[in-house]
């Protein structure tokens, strides 16, 4: 690639330059975009399909004419790379970037404006030119946490993805640092990968994939393997992992708008009995997913019989049940509370959701609302001593809680005190001066006074 150190696109005609100078980044060949670098970036990667980049340009017409630029609004602007957010030249353009690189792109009016352009400031059929720096670019981030990222290498044919049960065909690669430790072929259902020893993050990524498409999967270690890493592949704990991985196929699965509300119930059973083995093996955001599977197939039946509608409930309490005991183990706190109230508003006697919601409360120093949980679970179960050690708990914390107050508020007003005390001294000290001087002062006067009437100047 060459640079463009001697003269400015502004000294020459654009055309001649890209003609002499440019290189053509087009995937196919076509001229559609010439590239001039007018700065190297740094060595190393470039930006994938998905990745969120942020450049600075300047767009011209042929005629020297500009029609946009970020550095007049004096904010860089950022886009998903190869979304379709940008005019095409453009998405070609910066792919071919390194961070730090400033080149200039000659795009064709087909992969600008076409004939369309974009009027009053471009017209049809119009050749456009742009500088651009590249400034920085990051993966797209798949989860609200920031725990799975992808940056996409090749991208899929269409818009279908897998969708939650979907049997995928892929090609893995897993890495930890800079070794490999699982490299093949591998079959799975999505929602149920720890079946094959393929981590959560790989299989929530699945219904964001394209048939065909290879990307690389960043994975923190809440959806790699955790805290307790994984033995057979030497993975210690709370390790990143990286998998590159490629969609070969896949057969979607029934939506839940597809199924009759018999395959539900099957499927619920299944779910339960899947969430109930990943909650025993310790993986507890997998069991997360088969519990959530039920609430989302049953939550919304309704006019069904009498006996159906219990079945329906029964798997919901359950569902729901469970779902609090796995973010009670994750630390999700609100969540718990979340699922114990749906629980509580279909049986507002049921034990177990009493209880898990007053833990959950107790561990977020909500130390009355916790109180008044464990009471209600006596009401219904007199007997359950673990309430009644809760209640103590309570208790105690509350006290611990009013000390500590106390405490606070004691040491509080002592430094008011002791400041009020500094204060009323130095106006005491002040008002003393005052006098002192007031009684010079008047001395001075009399002085004064005496030296008039003897015809004489004060000393």
């Amino acid at each position: 690639m060459t640079t463009d150190k001697d003269q400015s696109m502004d000294d020459q005609s654009p055309a001649v330059v890209f003609a002499v100078k440019g290189i053509d980044v087009t995937p196919n060949k076509d001229e559609g975009v010439r590239k001039v670098v007018k700065k190297q970036g740094e060595d190393g990667d470039r930006p994938m399909i998905g990745d969120k980049v942020a450049v600075h340009y300047t767009g011209k017409l042929l005629n020297g004419k500009k029609f946009d630029s970020s550095m007049d609004r004096k904010k860089p602007f950022i886009f998903n790379l190869g979304k379709g957010q940008v005019i095409k030249g453009l998405d070609i353009g910066v792919s071919s970037m390194q961070r730090g690189e400033v080149c200039m792109l000659l795009c064709k009016p087909e992969y600008a404006y076409g004939s369309a352009g974009c009027l009053p400031k471009i017209p049809p059929n119009a050749m456009l030119q742009f500088e651009v720096e590249l400034l920085s670019f990051k993966g797209e981030v798949l989860t609200d946490d920031g725990g799975i990222t992808r940056r996409i290498k090749v991208k899929g044919e269409g818009y279908n993805s897998p969708n939650d049960g979907s049997t995928v065909h892929v090609h893995l690669e897993g890495r930890c640092g800079e070794r490999l430790f699982d490299s093949r072929n591998v079959h799975f259902v999505v929602g149920e990968s720890e079946d094959m020893g393929v981590p959560l993050g790989v299989d929530r990524a699945m219904e964001k994939m394209q048939k065909g498409e290879c990307c690389m999967l960043y994975l923190k270690p809440k959806y790699g393997f955790g805290k307790d890493g994984r033995a057979q592949h030497k993975i210690g704990p709370n390790s990143d992992l990286m998998y590159e991985v490629t969609l070969n196929d896949f057969e979607k699965a029934k939506e839940s708008w597809e199924l009759d509300l018999k395959e539900k119930l099957d499927l619920s059973a299944r779910a339960k009995q899947k969430g109930t083995q990943y909650f025993k093996a310790g993986c507890f955001l997998q069991a997360v997913v088969q519990y959530q599977r039920i609430v989302s197939w049953l939550e919304m039946e309704f006019g069904v019989g009498k006996e159906q509608q219990q079945t329906i409930q029964n798997f919901l309490l359950v569902a729901q049940l469970n779902l609090a005991m796995c973010y009670l183990r994750l630390r999700e706190y609100a969540l718990v509370v979340e699922n114990c109230n749906k629980v509580i508003e279909l049986d507002g006697k049921n034990e177990k959701a009493l209880y898990r919601r007053g833990e959950a409360r107790l561990f977020r120093n909500e130390f009355s609302l916790a109180m008044s949980d464990f009471k209600l679970v006596l009401q219904v179960n007199p007997s359950n001593r673990a309430a009644h050690g809760q209640v103590s708990i309570c208790q105690c914390k509350i006290r611990e809680h009013h000390e500590r107050d106390k405490k606070i508020y004691a040491n509080m007003f002592q430094k008011f005190a002791e400041h009020d005390v500094k204060a009323g001294k130095g106006k005491r000290r002040r008002g003393e001066d005052s006098g002192v001087m007031n009684e010079n002062h008047q001395v001075a006067i009399k002085r004064r006074r005496r030296s008039q009437d003897h015809g004489q100047d004060c000393p």
